[in-house]
């Protein structure tokens, strides 16, 4: 299991019915990868982009194509509630289908996230976002433009192909700052 890719352990730890196995696997996800997935329901067509780095996801269902990027933190936000001594706000996130899961974004709490919808980088969403949104911030949305994609698309430019833009937006870059050199 040791030589197993980043998709065979993914698989084996969400997907197998031997215990044991899923244990190692979850173990070696962490040790390699520096991320935790436990999920009820999770679709096998779900992508983890980076190899989920720093993700920890405890969701109750993530649905088809659904896209998570690194550093992103899927769990509860229960609390006790000592006058009445019961736990309040228990239940983990689902995920509905399409959904794509930006950089940093924290979803919290027993919440339904809408299909379609794309969660920004860095948001922080503890309440429950409609279908075709944009998440952001803390627990502020927008509906999202039709017209476009935001953060992934099945046809994204190659990284050779963003590597050579962004030699290119360097040079720009120094050519402006030797017209506009800066005050010492």
């Amino acid at each position: 299991m040791e030589n197993m890719t980043f998709e065979e352990l993914l698989h084996t730890n969400c997907f197998s019915e031997d215990t044991a196995a899923q244990r190692k696997a979850a173990e070696l996800l962490e040790k390699y990868y520096c991320c935790e997935i436990h999920c009820t329901n999770m679709d096998e067509s779900v992508l983890f982009a980076h190899h989920a780095r720093g993700c920890t996801i405890a969701a109750a269902k993530i649905s088809k194509g659904v896209v998570i990027y690194q550093n992103v933190t899927i769990g509860s936000n229960m609390k006790f509630n000592k006058a009445e001594r019961k736990w309040e706000n228990v239940g983990s996130p689902i995920i509905d289908e399409g959904v794509i899961i930006s950089d940093g974004a924290k979803i919290l709490g027993p919440v339904v996230i809408g299909r379609n919808t794309v969660i920004g980088a860095g948001a922080i969403i503890t309440i429950d976002i409609p279908e075709n949104s944009v998440a952001y911030g803390v627990n502020h949305y927008k509906p999202k433009d039709p017209n476009y994609d935001l953060v992934f698309n099945p046809d994204m430019p190659s990284g050779e192909e963003i590597m050579e833009i962004d030699k290119q937006r360097v040079q720009a870059f120094l050519t402006q700052s030797e017209k506009f050199p800066s005050s010492k």
